[in-house]
């Protein structure tokens, strides 16, 4: 890629708490998940006490997976939501026909794709190892996009929602799961104290890996908040984005349409 045609050229990302070349962070970050891939499933139920998988269930109902469609499942690492949104379209194909539902898991990350095949997958789900920022898809060619706890991930998030607004067709369905800015002062403490000390060391006890947990919870804090990223996503081409905060706002589902 010629530098003119590079999106991260000269640009900056964050990193948890540091600023650091754009394209520097792709590295960094595909170092954090090759290194926790394995433990990752694990690490997020102790993290959150088992709550990230409600919040996957809300998200999935949300996006409501419908028969024949063509969902893709941006950042979907170990394929949780490719296996609820393979679920439930196939349950509403049962109830009233029609054809098979085909659902994409993306992720920047060999290593957490080989996990993800390794937990084992549904008829409908395909693999694929992908740039969020260069989807491998034509222009209109899926009808609902998601990405969960990834999009704080990517060097360019803006570059990111353009690429998903590229590949919905016209009213398809953008959504994304991210941890976000628990919305009063006592829950905003709680949290903090909660990540900043336990979650770090919890990385470092079972999955061996400090720093990394270090990392994820520093992106959490650095992401925008819902009202900035809601505004992000309606730059990007989307309308009707709406917002449902999740156990007081520490995480928060957004929605949009492709106009």
């Amino acid at each position: 890629m010629s530098q003119a045609a590079d999106p991260l050229s000269g640009k900056t990302s964050t990193f948890g708490f540091r600023d650091v070349d754009a394209r520097e962070k792709v590295r960094m970050v595909r170092g954090v998940f090759d290194s926790v891939a394995g433990k990752y499933d694990l690490m997020n139920d102790l993290m959150s006490a088992g709550v990230h998988r409600l919040w996957k269930d809300a998200a999935a109902a949300k996006l409501n997976p419908r028969p024949g469609e063509v969902i893709l499942d941006v950042a979907g690492g170990t394929g949780d939501m490719a296996r609820r949104y393979s679920k439930m379209a196939r349950a509403a194909q049962q109830r009233r026909g029609g054809e098979d539902a085909s659902v994409i898991v993306l992720d920047y990350n060999a290593e957490m794709i080989m996990a993800g095949v390794e937990k084992g997958g549904e008829p409908e789900m395909q693999w694929t190892v992908g740039d969020a920022m260069a989807l491998p898809l034509p222009d209109a060619s899926v009808d609902a996009y998601s990405i969960s706890f990834g999009i704080r991930n990517v060097a360019e998030v803006a570059v990111a929602l353009s690429e998903a607004r590229r590949v919905l067709k016209p009213g398809g369905r953008f959504l994304c799961l991210e941890f976000s800015r628990p919305t009063t002062g006592p829950v905003r403490a709680a949290y903090d104290v909660w990540s900043f000390n336990a979650i770090p060391r919890i990385g470092g006890w079972v999955a061996g890996d400090r720093d990394s947990y270090q990392y994820l919870v520093e992106s959490i804090r650095r992401f925008p908040d819902q009202t900035t990223f809601k505004a992000m996503i309606e730059a990007a081409g989307f309308s009707r984005v709406s917002v449902t905060n999740l156990s007081g706002g520490v995480a928060a589902i957004h929605h949009g349409w492709a106009i």
